[in-house]
């Protein structure tokens, strides 16, 4: 039997279609009375939607979060939100705006209520990221976990199917990782195999109809037991790669996570076979990683990093960085390996154990 500790502090949770609209109270159960609404440009028609239902505690809008978390765009925020005397932040939309929030959170201590758009899952998790000079750094602080979440499936209806496969595609990977993490526990195991399943298991409904609302909250279901996954053990090669990646190439976040959660799962799959026997019995199929790899062939996502903008000559310094400092894997971080690992992953070719 396995020995561990289980210190889990999620955040309050509203769940179900139509609870935006008690937002109100929860921000009266914060204490709150000035918030700043944060939302991407793209979405600054709901960020003055949110405005509107907070009336009068509305302190003003920034609608600039991008991909990442760039340190300039950290950097206004934080000056907006003290500029505007907001005492918290209602952050709308998906891993890029609720990053906005704790980027906010990490210096000011603001509380934070997020309404997630999408099923990246960082609004269950004290995990923060930070783009500096072209390199992604991430970290843990509790001030920045959001104090509530409100998971409105009606918010995700509009999400383009595409996004929903990628987004989707972005939570199973947190939870994937989360089932083979040095700091698991069989508590985390049963929530990590579950979202797996959710988030899976909406896709074909989704496909055949984006505005399934029962399969929209299947997903986000999913999405948010991913994230607490995320939130609770620590993650592994896919998630160091895909920071790499991300931070330093500037590919999309979502996509990147997609196409490299099969070949993670491969390189680590004769290290982790309980982990892969989970995931196997999430997806109904009799091998993780080319099952990962095919639901999201099957889905019409994206499967190679050069269909989403990476550069061949950056492959060797992707290599570089993945094994610059080590960190807990099932499977020790080989150099040589995770090149060809990354040479398969551009070249869009199925995992290889």
């Amino acid at each position: 039997m396995k020995t561990f500790a289980f210190d889990w502090h999620p955040p309050r949770v509203v769940f179900g279609a139509g609870t935006l609209q008690q937002l109100g109270h929860e921000i009266e159960l914060l204490g709150a009375k000035r918030a700043l609404v944060l939302s991407t440009p793209e979405q600054t028609i709901s960020a003055r939607r949110i405005a509107d239902l907070l009336g009068d505690r509305a302190a003003g809008i920034f609608p600039k979060a991008v991909m990442h978390v760039p340190i300039e765009a950290a950097r206004e925020a934080r000056d907006e939100a003290r500029r505007l005397g907001a005492d918290c932040a209602v952050a709308i939309g998906g891993g890029s705006t609720t990053g906005l929030g704790k980027a906010i959170a990490l210096d000011s201590g603001l509380p934070i209520l997020a309404i997630p758009t999408t099923y990246a899952g960082s609004e269950m998790t004290p995990i923060w990221g930070l783009t500096e000079a072209g390199v992604k750094k991430t970290g843990r602080d509790v001030r920045v976990l959001p104090r509530t979440v409100i998971y409105d499936p009606e918010l995700t209806l509009t999400l383009p199917l595409k996004m929903t496969v990628t987004s989707a595609l972005n939570a199973i990977a947190h939870a994937a990782e989360g089932l083979y993490a040095h700091d698991g526990n069989p508590i985390m195991s049963l929530i990590a195999e579950e979202g797996i399943r959710a988030c899976a298991a909406a896709l074909a409904p989704l496909a055949a109809n984006p505005k399934d609302i029962d399969a929209r909250g299947d997903a986000l279901y999913g999405a948010w037991l991913c994230g607490a996954v995320l939130g609770s053990v620590a993650m592994g090669l896919h998630h160091k790669l895909c920071h790499t990646l991300g931070g330093s190439f500037n590919l999309p976040h979502a996509e990147v996570h997609t196409v490299i959660l099969p070949h993670a799962l491969a390189y680590n799959a004769s290290h982790a076979p309980a982990a892969m026997r989970s995931i196997e019995r999430a997806l109904g199929v009799g091998d993780a990683a080319l099952g990962v790899f095919l639901l999201a062939a099957r889905n019409g996502a994206p499967t190679s990093l050069k269909a989403i903008g990476m550069p061949a000559d950056g492959l060797d310094r992707a290599a570089d960085l993945a094994v610059t400092n080590q960190y807990p894997n099932p499977r020790p971080l080989e150099r040589t390996a995770l090149r060809a690992l990354l040479q398969r992953a551009f070249d869009g070719d199925p995992p290889q154990t």
